[in-house]
């Protein structure tokens, strides 16, 4: 089969590479259908060390349809067509009873070790149960993929960042990042009733997306010109109540911290590149601002958000906007990295 590795910055590579099989009771082989190429997995083109003798294999979101499961697997059968959360849980222990199933105590993510990476043709789940999601009547040529895809990661991030913010009728809202997670993250603060969404993004093919999705104000300036131009449209020019940035560099985060007003909610989602942010009197404590967030346990949303795109209500799918095969992948990293692509699907 066919898979993607990441031998050093900017080095991805399509191999062949055998068929995995089940090694374990609970495990199962699911055949690809989509996978994708996500914005994180450019931290890793970016800065992956060379490393010629231990390359890394790539993706951590994709749908399927399952080939065989071990002899324990109850709630997933041969020929279910499955969403795969980016995260690997065990479905019993209490972080995961408790739905924080990125912090499970068995858990671990696609392409860590040696689980397989999801840019490939088949991947061997480790605790199926626990871990995928069957949607029943799902065809292999359905308009809903691409959605459906979303739930595996984008959709279930950015809905995390409104959830943890407790996004809710009447709130001014700013999300910064116009990339897949942020656009989903406008689409969520527009599902969950705010009233006013600011974008702050500054690619217009992108933030007219973003006005789809429900974005009422756009503003495309960064620093401080950003920081006034958000604060503008905001009551008193006191700050929005709940920020929700999904880029990552602390740029981001200062932007966060510009724009929320006292006693307001920043949620990160955007995966950090920094290890330490301002909290302190300055910053958080003494303006009385919450801080919240983290890695979105994508598969605790997946039965809140599966009913809107089942119905066509939703589109969250909208967010691809090129398709390509997995021979392809090295020219899709190519085009989200320069920015001509802003999430580029994998079909098989």
């Amino acid at each position: 089969m066919l898979t993607t590795f990441i031998y050093g910055a900017v080095d991805i590579r399509v191999e062949e590479v055998p068929k995995p099989t089940i090694k374990n009771s609970t495990d199962a082989l699911i055949r690809v259908v989509r996978s994708c190429i996500c914005g994180s997995d450019l931290h890793h083109f970016h800065n992956f060390p060379a490393s010629p003798s231990s390359p890394k294999q790539m993706g951590h979101e994709f749908i399927g349809v399952v080939e065989e499961v071990g002899s324990d697997v109850a709630s997933i059968k041969n020929g279910d067509f499955v969403i795969a959360p980016f995260a690997i849980s065990c479905g019993t222990c209490e972080f995961c009873r408790q739905g924080l199933y990125t912090s499970c105590f068995s858990g671990t993510f696609w392409g860590r070790g040696e689980i397989g990476g999801a840019q490939a043709e088949y991947v061997l789940s480790p605790f199926a149960d626990g871990t995928l999601f069957a949607v029943p009547g799902i065809t292999e040529d359905s308009e809903l993929l691409p959605s459906l895809l979303t739930l595996s990661d984008v959709y279930g991030t950015g809905y995390h960042a409104a959830k943890s913010a407790h996004v809710g009728p009447g709130d001014d809202v700013v999300v910064i990042g116009d990339g897949a997670v942020g656009l989903l993250a406008v689409l969520s603060a527009q599902q969950l009733g705010a009233e006013k969404i600011i974008l702050m993004g500054s690619h217009k093919a992108r933030t007219d997306l973003g006005r789809e999705f429900g974005a009422t104000h756009v503003v495309a300036e960064r620093s401080e010109a950003g920081i006034a131009a958000v604060r503008a449209l905001t009551h008193n020019g006191l700050g929005a109540s709940k920020v929700l940035e999904a880029v990552g560099y602390m740029p981001a985060y200062e932007q966060a911290l510009g724009v929320v007003r006292a006693g307001g909610v920043i949620s990160r989602v955007g995966v950090p590149q920094y290890d330490e942010a301002p909290v302190g009197m300055s910053s958080l404590f003494g303006r009385n601002i919450t801080l919240t967030g983290g890695v979105a346990p994508v598969r605790a949303y997946i039965d809140e958000l599966l009913p809107g795109i089942l119905d066509g209500s939703v589109n969250p799918g909208r967010v691809f906007d090129s398709t390509i095969s997995i021979q392809e992948v090295p020219e899709g990293y190519a085009a989200m990295d320069q920015r001509t692509a802003l999430k580029v699907m994998i079909a098989f």
